[in-house]
């Protein structure tokens, strides 16, 4: 091979994305021998059918990796994410999942997953400057 590069493409179409993903994937499954996989989308409507809420992720190695967790401003505290937190926790049980991870920031919603059972097994200080981003798990199987 020649003549070979290195591109930045920020805005790259989601076909070119999405080859880095699964040859990445393919590798895992390879090593591991855990074919399994699963994208999780849990989303919290308004009766127009408008997003206000959402957990997405996705279910690999007998985890869930609960990449986003997000309620509209004007319903946060009023028990959404926990709802949609619960929610995808039973999709990761049934999935088979022994446990959800997670990160967040410390601007963020850190209380909300330590009062849900989850604990922070590591951090990152100053992520963004001022705040650190913290990483949670939760065990979810029954032994």
């Amino acid at each position: 091979m020649h003549n070979l590069k290195i591109t930045s493409e920020p805005h790259a179409g989601e076909r070119d994305a999405a080859f880095v993903r699964e040859a990445l994937a393919l590798h895992n499954v390879a090593v591991t021998q855990d074919a399994y996989y699963s994208p999780l989308a849990i989303f919290l409507r308004d009766e127009r059918g408008a997003i206000l809420g959402g957990a997405l992720g996705d279910v690999w190695g007998g985890w869930l990796d609960l990449t986003f967790l997000w309620v509209v401003e004007p319903l946060r505290g009023q028990g959404y994410g926990k709802q949609l937190l619960k929610a995808a926790e039973e999709e990761a049980r049934a999935h088979g999942c022994r446990g959800v991870h997670s990160s967040t920031h410390s601007f963020q919603a850190r209380p909300f997953y330590e009062k849900s059972g989850y604990e922070v097994v590591g951090e990152i200080p100053d992520h963004p400057a001022g705040y650190s981003l913290f990483f949670l798990k939760k065990i979810i199987a029954k032994d």
